[in-house]
């Protein structure tokens, strides 16, 4: 089964670490991505640019809204994704717990829903 892990942060603690941390991170990250992919879970991961640059679309009545966004009342931002294959939920949360990010953010978890085919 396939499981989203959405991973959030503080965008601002993010830009506040030192260079040697951030390499780190980025390090980390990438080695994890790597460890997921050799063991047969990774499907993709990637990071996401700053939130600032984020568009939001609506559709409503036939007619596009594009603005700025998303701009929501919390401190922490959507920073990235891994797309995992996983045997169950318990499993997905372990791989999750793993990602660098769980120690400073948190990791959403969210099964696939498979849209019945008509």
């Amino acid at each position: 089964m396939k499981y989203l892990c959405l991973v959030y942060h503080e965008e601002a603690a993010l830009r506040a670490l030192s260079a040697a941390d951030t390499r780190k991170l980025d390090a980390d990250s990438i080695s994890y991505d790597k460890l997921l992919d050799e063991r047969g879970h990774l499907i993709a991961a990637e990071a996401l640019q700053p939130v600032k640059t984020a568009k939001v679309v609506r559709k409503r009545k036939g007619k596009v809204l594009v603005t700025d966004g998303p701009f929501a009342e919390t401190k922490e931002q959507l920073l990235g994704f891994i797309l995992v294959e996983a045997e169950d939920l318990e499993k997905a949360l372990a791989l999750a717990a793993d990602i660098p990010l769980a120690e400073m953010g948190m990791i959403e978890v969210r099964a696939i829903y498979h849209i019945p085919q008509p």
